[in-house]
């Protein structure tokens, strides 16, 4: 139910008085934050013998870019992801890799170095977590070794 003359009643981007609601993007850094963590990230996946060989460049850098728009966009920041690269169909984008449980839980073991050297409140760590649990496990498409 909306009160009548209330600005920002009802609608979910606006808290009440019509003040822009923070995305969660902003609440906890912004770009500064998500590439910190695609850094720590990277740096993990770097030295992994199941998860390096899935990235096809020599160089991971445009690996690192990628997933910073993804989750940039995916928590309230710039479009810029699907500007460049359409839809993000993370599905369809991981298929040709084998996605087995061993590599879901290696790249959840170098998210989670990563969550955990941002420093969050834990509200907001337990948030993007659940968030790399459920997207690691939606992209298992193998379970051979």
């Amino acid at each position: 139910m909306t009160t009548p003359g209330v600005p920002g009643e009802g609608r979910p981007d606006l808290l009440r008085g019509g003040v822009p609601a923070a995305s969660f993007f902003d609440q906890i850094g912004g770009h500064e934050t998500f590439a910190r963590l695609v850094d720590v990230f990277y740096q993990g996946v770097a030295e992994d013998p199941v998860l390096r060989p899935m990235y096809p460049e020599e160089d991971l850098e445009p690996a690192k870019r990628r997933l910073t728009m993804f989750l940039e966009q995916y928590w309230g920041g710039p479009g810029t992801y699907s500007a460049e690269r359409g839809h993000p169909r993370l599905r369809m984008r991981h298929m040709p890799y084998k996605v087995n449980p061993e590599a879901r839980d290696r790249w959840l073991a170098h998210m989670r170095t990563g969550v955990d050297a941002l420093g969050l409140p834990p509200l907001q760590a337990a948030t993007l977590w659940d968030y790399l649990e459920r997207a690691a496990h939606s992209l298992v498409n193998s379970f051979e070794d």
